[in-house]
């Protein structure tokens, strides 16, 4: 790779995909799709303004191959870029020059040493991290997994293109394999016949830890070792797990009535079975590794006679894995096999150390113990959740049948009065609440005593879903008292005003006593004022609803107050604090570059110590590589490494106070347009795809809260993801921006341009903001927009647009102002081009969509299932092109 041209290769790469999607273009669609793909390419590159006519007067059955080409042709440039991503980091490591990558252990642990950080309090920050990565399914997840298996053998070959050494006849084996996955993939059906089950959707989550996690985690920690040897002269325990797996898939019931008590317990069964093959297999390849017949006293003692005493030991070991979960009832389990697993593999390390034989004992042997260290019996643990109203209609039917009133009319202090006496004295639910015939009610029940039922190690935090007061928490802590279970009670606070609330809300729960002593799992016991820490805390924050509810720039402050408040409120009583980040993968969810986002957190809010979300297919992109997930997880790690060491300098009140009023502005003028504006929920449902989204097969779980996604419901109803779905197929990205530029003008007005020139260079967290709301900015295309609205747009509706239009032109210009550049991205070129590269091709899709958009609304119930097809062609295509779905 040149260092004057380091993405030639990429361009190299994409230039011959490109011409071999070609030739599967002319091979199955003949000359004439092959010509109109490359026709309507040269004027979507010459002269965009004219291509809406050309593909109007197209027939649909003409014109969704040629975006089926468009869709394809985006993710295979998709694929190149994330190859492109891995060869870089090749060429860092093999080159070593001009120093390590950015990012990487090498490079974070120098940079932190050089700025004052001891090499002792270095080792003890990395062998204390604890940063949990948890998996979410993604309610508008669309790529069927029969593509990402064919995706990723592109990859592969791509790989094996890159060796220096290849043959004439390899080389010519490879592009074979590449033309025959390109023919398979045109020939495959694009979308999926029917929703994903929830069964489906875990063992879809459950797939990334075969495909490349199970690998990558030991592959990282060897790098973090060698690093941290290096950087302290120290070497990273073997049961260090500075990065661990959650899940919400199966267990995640807030808004989705598919996922039942059967199907939290299958999540549990079905991710023992995975871990329990994985585990088997390694030990198999062990057992022929580890041939030798050394060995010391104690493992002798335990192999008796056998000549090879380390594939004795191992063979009792692998017989001791059950070949299903079913085979060890739950209830009989509790202490899992991860224990023995361990006591027997370090034996095994102990002997090969001691007689001489270290070096094999720290390769697959030292792998597996990491292994079991990070994934335990069941790879990932599930959390549950559910929303905060359906523990209330719980704690009413209890009340009720008690006798004592309906909680769902009581106040927050007869609530809390209410729960208090209950965690004191035990109150037991009454038979008749238990047994009521309200099925949503029966189902919180049945949840609790299906938790009480499963392993403790199978699970992790029960999540409750828009917590706004401390009974929300109390509510969850009685349930789980009653059934005898212990998990973590994780309040989610979502939305704006509770974020602001946040802080008082911590305080007011930690000023309970029965919560303190009462709350299994939260608190340690010792006293309730010990100068030694009482206990820990989790609160999670959720960065999609808040900003559906006040625009991302007001949410992204008032989430960063929140932290800040409730950092205080844990410290004030002494509890140590996880803060768990409901991130999505687009901008307008809180996504972004992980290491942006780290870095851009408040002083002393990680500690060491983070959990947060992977949302559906950023799983795909951040794990479906085996060497794009090992950089996933070392950027995690140094990125949490240096929010915890660095010291920020104090943020100027001058700063806080302008961040006051730019929010003010922002959340003002994005409420008036989003919930004030009377044409608005008009104007959303016909500029967007958002009713035909709710429609077609692309998650299990409903795009409403509400429960039926009727044309009555409006914004309030509709989940955080299909919102910005919707924005983002018609790449006008309204929620990443609205009401940044009225925010900036306003305060350009005040005459504090300068002041807000300081705050972008000097303070990470308005830096990171203003440069994702500018990515988002540039990604946004108008000139599309438009062309949505005058096909599909009443007339009295499309003044509105016309004015969100002027209002993203003008959000664009207040932000060159602030960040002082002549065009948007003007210091990250590589986004800038690949955004130049990409459009072209995103074009022709969005403009079938809006003619498929128009028929299926023309044609009503009566559309056929090839306009759905075609819709559904257009939406995959567009996701490509904008690499995200929302």
């Amino acid at each position: 790779m040149s260092a004057d041209d380091p993405f030639r290769p990429l361009r190299d790469d994409v230039r011959m995909l490109g011409e071999l999607l070609g030739e599967t273009l002319r091979l199955r669609g003949g000359d004439g799709l092959f010509d109109t793909v490359e026709r309507v390419r040269a004027l979507a590159k010459r002269d965009a303004h004219a291509l809406p006519d050309v593909l109007r007067q197209m027939p649909v059955q003409s014109a969704v191959p040629v975006a089926r080409a468009f869709s394809h042709f985006l993710t295979l440039a998709n694929i190149a870029e994330q190859h492109h991503r891995i060869r870089r980091r090749r060429h860092y490591l093999r080159k070593g020059s001009p120093g390590p990558q950015p990012g990487s252990c090498d490079e974070a642990f120098a940079r932190l040493l050089g700025g004052g950080v001891s090499a002792d309090a270095l080792y003890q920050a990395v062998t204390s991290l604890r940063i949990e990565l948890v998996l979410t399914a993604h309610p508008t997840e669309i790529t069927r997994r029969t593509l990402v298996h064919k995706q990723l053998c592109i990859a592969d070959a791509l790989a094996q293109q890159d060796r220096p050494d290849l043959t004439t006849p390899e080389r010519d084996r490879i592009m074979e394999d590449l033309r025959r996955e390109i023919m398979a993939v045109w020939g495959t059906e694009d979308v999926r016949p029917r929703k994903p089950t929830p069964h489906q959707e875990i063992a879809s989550g459950l797939l990334i830890f075969e495909q490349t996690v199970w690998d990558a985690l030991p592959r990282f920690l060897r790098t973090l070792d060698a690093a941290l040897r290096r950087a302290t002269g120290r070497r990273l325990p073997i049961d260090a797990t500075p990065i661990v797996f959650g899940s919400w898939i199966g267990g995640d019931r807030d808004g989705n009535p598919l996922i039942t008590p059967d199907v939290t317990r299958y999540a549990c069964m079905r991710a023992r079975e995975v871990a329990a093959r994985l585990y088997r297999r390694e030990i198999d390849a062990l057992r022929l590794e580890l041939s030798m017949t050394d060995a010391s006293p104690e493992l002798r003692a335990r192999a008796g006679s056998a000549r090879e005493p380390y594939r004795a030991v191992l063979r009792e070991l692998r017989d001791a894995i059950p070949r299903s979960p079913k085979a060890v009832p739950f209830s009989d389990d509790k202490s899992g096999l991860s224990p023995f697993l361990v006591a027997t593999l370090q034996l095994c390390h102990r002997s090969l150390v001691e007689t001489g034989q270290a070096i094999v004992a720290e390769g697959r042997l030292t792998d597996l113990l990491r292994r079991i260290a990070a994934f335990g019996d069941t790879l990932v643990r599930l959390d549950i959740r559910q929303h905060a109203k359906r523990h209330a209609a719980a704690l009413d039917a209890v009340t009720r049948a008690l006798g004592a009133g309906s909680y769902a009319k009581w106040s927050e202090p007869q609530r809390q009065e209410f729960l208090r006496r209950s965690l004191r004295e035990a109150i037991a639910i009454p038979k008749d609440a238990a047994a009521t015939t309200d099925a949503e009610v029966r189902e919180v029940f049945d949840t609790f005593r299906t938790i009480a039922s499963l392993p403790p190690d199978a699970l992790g935090a029960y999540v409750i879903s828009m917590a706004e007061q401390p009974s929300d928490v109390l509510a969850v802590q009685y349930l789980q008292r009653h059934f005898g279970s212990s998990l973590r009670s994780v309040p989610l606070f979502e939305e704006v005003d509770t974020l602001h609330r946040a802080g008082e809300i911590v305080r007011d729960l930690f000023a309970i006593p029965e919560y303190l002593t009462g709350a299994p799992s939260a608190l340690d016991a010792v006293s309730a004022r010990s100068a030694l820490r009482r206990g820990k805390q989790e609160v999670m924050i959720g960065y999609s609803d808040s900003a559906k509810d006040g625009g991302r720039l007001a949410a992204n402050w008032e989430l960063y107050k929140a932290q800040e408040a409730v950092v205080s409120a844990c410290r004030d009583a002494n509890v140590d604090l996880t803060l768990f980040h409901g991130r999505g993968g687009s901008i307008g969810r809180g996504g972004g570059p992980t290491y942006l986002a780290l870095q851009s957190q408040p002083p002393a809010s990680v500690d060491g110590r983070l959990r947060v979300t992977v949302q559906g297919e950023m799983i795909q992109s951040q794990f479906g590589l085996p060497d794009i997930a090992l950089r996933t997880l070392e950027v995690y790690t140094t990125a949490t490494l240096e929010a915890t060491l660095s010291v920020p300098p104090p943020v100027p009140q001058q700063w806080s106070e302008a961040m006051d009023r730019l929010a003010a502005t922002a959340h003002g003028v994005y409420r008036e347009v989003v919930y004030d504006d009377p044409r608005f929920v008009g104007y959303f449902r016909s500029a967007t795809p958002e009713v035909e989204l709710g429609a077609v097969p692309i998650g299990s779980r409903p795009a409403h809260r509400a429960k039926a996604a009727d044309t009555d419901l409006g914004v309030e109803s509709l989940r955080a993801i299909p919102w910005v779905f919707a924005w983002t197929q018609t790449r006008l990205l309204l929620p990443s921006w609205l009401g940044t530029g009225e925010a900036l003008s306003a305060a350009i007005d005040r005459g504090e341009l300068d002041v807000l020139r300081a705050m972008y260079r000097g303070w990470a967290f308005f830096g990171s903001t203003l440069k994702l709301i500018e990515m988002a900015i540039a990604e946004a295309e108008p000139r599309i927009a438009a062309e949505y609205d005058r096909q599909l747009v009443p007339d009295a509706l499309r003044a509105l647009g016309e004015d969100l239009r002027r209002r993203l032109d003008a959000a664009a210009k207040s932000v060159l102002r602030v960040v002082d550049a002549p065009r948007l991205l003007e210091h990250n070129a590589v986004l800038r081009r690949s955004i130049g590269v990409r459009n072209p091709y995103v074009d022709p899709i969005n403009l079938v969509q809006i003619e498929v958009l128009r028929r299926l609304r023309s044609a009503g119930d009566e559309a056929d299932q090839e306009l759905w097809r075609a819709f559904m062609v257009t939406v995959n295509g567009i996701a490509a092109g904008m690499r995200t779905v929302g």
